[in-house]
Order: C-alpha cells, then sequence, then structure tokens
C-alpha cells in the first residue's frame, strides 16, 4: 500500500489470523519475554497454587513453606502427565501426579514415588519439577520461560519510567500493597495486538467511550495518554473522581503527589500488560493470549487495603472501567474477522494519532525476526 506523511500502514492481515504467526509469537514473544502471571495476594499461604497458559506451556505458581512463590512446568518428569489441571488450589504437603503418584515438594524436589527407595540412584533434585524464573513486581509474580531471561530492568519496569518520565512516579502508588477489590475475566474473540493497539490509542474514544470522555475530556480530542510522556490526562471540572457518574471515590492513595491527582496514566507493558494509573485506585489488565483469535484478559481493580476491609461499596469505580473494557473488547471483536478480508490483505492504516503504534508493529517483527 502507498502511504503519505498522514498514513502509515498497519501489519498486514495474516499476523492476526494466521496460525503459524501465532505459534511463532507464542515461541519468540509469550515464550522469552517477562509474562505477567498472577497476583501474589492469590497464593496467600503454603501450598496455594495457580496454573497459567504461558506461549504454549502450563506454568504452576506455588508459594512454599517458606513463604517464597516459586513457578515450575506443569508436567511431571515421570511420564509427561499434567500435575495440577484445575486453575487454582492449595495442596497440604505435595504437588501429586494423578497418574503414578509422582511427589514433589513445594520447592520442586522430588519427594515421593512408588518403590523410590529401590532406585537409590535416582537425584530427587535432578527428577524435580523444571523451574521457571520468577520475578515480582506490583504485586505480581512475572515468569520467563527462557533459559537465560532478559533484563526484567530493562523490559519490564523501564516501560513505567519511559511512560511516566520518572521511575519513581509508579512506586507512589504502591501497587504492590494494594488490595484486589473486584477482578473481572473477559474472554475476547480477537487476536491480541487488536487488544494492544485498541489499548495504545484514542482516535476511538470519542465514538465509543462517552462515560470515559465525560471524565477524561481531553481523550475526545483523539489522543491517548500514551502519547505523550509523562502526560495525564486531567479529570474533568466537574468531576470528582474516577467513577462511572463522576462521584467521589475513595481519597488519594496516600503518597500519590499533586502532581499525579485528578490524572490518569496509561502503561503498556509488552506483551500483555495494561497499567492504568489512578488517584484511589488503580486497574491491571492482563493478556492471556490463547489462539489466534481470541485472547482471555484478567482485569483487576486495586485499591487501598483499608477500602477492601471496610466492604466500601466499589461499584462506581469499578463499572467506568468495565464499561470501558466491554467496549474496547467489542471493537476487537467486531475487527477480527476483517482481518481474514482480502481488502486487509496488504493491512490498513494508522492517522497521526495513532503513529505511536507502528513503534509496536516494529518491536513485532522484530521479536518474529530473531
Amino acid at each position: 500500500m502507498t502511504t503519505t506523511s498522514s498514513l502509515i500502514s498497519t501489519l498486514p492481515g495474516r499476523s492476526y489470523t494466521d496460525h503459524e504467526v501465532f505459534e511463532e509469537e507464542q515461541a519468540e514473544i509469550f515464550e522469552k519475554l517477562w509474562f505477567c502471571a498472577v497476583r501474589a495476594e492469590d497464593l496467600p499461604t503454603p501450598g496455594a497454587f495457580r496454573t497459567v497458559q504461558v506461549g504454549r506451556e502450563s506454568v504452576i505458581v506455588v508459594r512454599g513453606r517458606d513463604d517464597r512463590l516459586r513457578a515450575f512446568l506443569n508436567i511431571c518428569r515421570h511420564r509427561g502427565a499434567r500435575l495440577c489441571a484445575e486453575p487454582a488450589g492449595e495442596v497440604k504437603r505435595t504437588i501429586r501426579c494423578a497418574y503414578h503418584a509422582w511427589s514433589y515438594d513445594l520447592d520442586g524436589r522430588l519427594a515421593a514415588a512408588p518403590n523410590l527407595v529401590k532406585m537409590p540412584d535416582v537425584d530427587r533434585v535432578a527428577y524435580g519439577l523444571v523451574p521457571v524464573h520468577l520475578r515480582e513486581w506490583l504485586g505480581y509474580a512475572w515468569v520467563c520461560l527462557a533459559a537465560e531471561p532478559p533484563s526484567f530492568e530493562e523490559t519490564v519496569t523501564h516501560a513505567a519510567t519511559e511512560r511516566l518520565g520518572d521511575p519513581a512516579a509508579i512506586e507512589r502508588y504502591h501497587v504492590d500493597e494494594l488490595a484486589l477489590g473486584r477482578r473481572i475475566v473477559y474472554d475476547v474473540k480477537a487476536n491480541w495486538k487488536l487488544v494492544v493497539e485498541n489499548f495504545m490509542e484514542c482516535y476511538h474514544c470519542a465514538t465509543i467511550h462517552p462515560e470515559l470522555t465525560a471524565v477524561l475530556p481531553e481523550f475526545a480530542g483523539g489522543f491517548a495518554a500514551q502519547y505523550y510522556v509523562g502526560h495525564g490526562a486531567e479529570f474533568a471540572q466537574r468531576v470528582e473522581g474516577f467513577t462511572v457518574d463522576g462521584s467521589a471515590g475513595f481519597g488519594r492513595l496516600p503518597d500519590v503527589s499533586q502532581d499525579q491527582d485528578r490524572r490518569y496514566y496509561a502503561i503498556t507493558v509488552k506483551p500483555q500488560v495494561f497499567v492504568n494509573l489512578v488517584p484511589d485506585h488503580v486497574i491491571v489488565h492482563r493478556m492471556f493470549p490463547m489462539a489466534a483469535d481470541r485472547t482471555v484478559i484478567e482485569c483487576d481493580w486495586l485499591y487501598h487495603p483499608d477500602v477492601v476491609a471496610s466492604g466500601a461499596d466499589l461499584s462506581a469505580s469499578v463499572e467506568l472501567f468495565h464499561r470501558v473494557n466491554e467496549q474496547d473488547f467489542d471493537a476487537c471483536e467486531r475487527t477480527q474477522p476483517g482481518m481474514s478480508s482480502r481488502a486487509y490483505r496488504d493491512g490498513g492504516v494508522l492517522v497521526p494519532s495513532e503513529h505511536h503504534i507502528s513503534i509496536f508493529h516494529q518491536w513485532v517483527n522484530q521479536r518474529l525476526r530473531g
């Protein structure tokens, strides 16, 4: 497609539909980079676990008896059976395979197996669970399947600094100390890149987000907050809080600065996390790409622990971004079929307020080229 100074080409349609492209993305992006897996508070006690799909692998994240979080491939070392079939649960002492009863300590070491005492040459560490790298940030466990993970600071935490312009800016929200107020899981029939692209731009905001633009009127102009380093969209004068009706929220988080008050900041942490910062709470999206045309998204609303403990009514606060999510995901689902059309064989175009999305497209292409 011929481009002009105003329009920039997108990725071609097959990038959003082709199974082989998706498989390559699983291998070169989701299985090689840091992946935000679970909220740490979801695993409060030793033995609590969650299973997470990371690329083509199932990963167990479990709380050890030493209170540490660890991650392992969800595969028994004996004959390859899946160990934990449920998405979440709690084991008492060991992780036990339901096939041949091989059992593993919470630190991954092989603990027991039928007739194991008759096999003294079996190394219980070498035949333990395959470990997966794990780091904690913002109160979440981030895992990486790569043998040698990329720098966490350069590929994850730098995204917040790059967006906000100040490494201390996100720290003032103390996201790791917030409590989960609400979680909604969305099953979106669209490619993960369409979801990322939608989150990065606001050219669509005036069209499909009436509630959001009522709170953040500058979004009606088509420029997303992510278009400018350090900029946070300012609340409308009549708006008291980041709520569906503009009513007051729950007061500014203790260390949020005056400059950050009454402002909304959005951060994309490639490849699958969105962080939304407002004065009284934080919203975190985690994407789990399941197929070329299906993406599961877990959205967490996080508040000061006192707010959650008080039993405060969160509905007006949650409803605003829940509506935004439904509007966005509906738009992505309406876009997905068009990716297979001959009209989109060579892709579409980005208008000037969307030009920053081309940087994301370049990043995807570079990852796939290795």
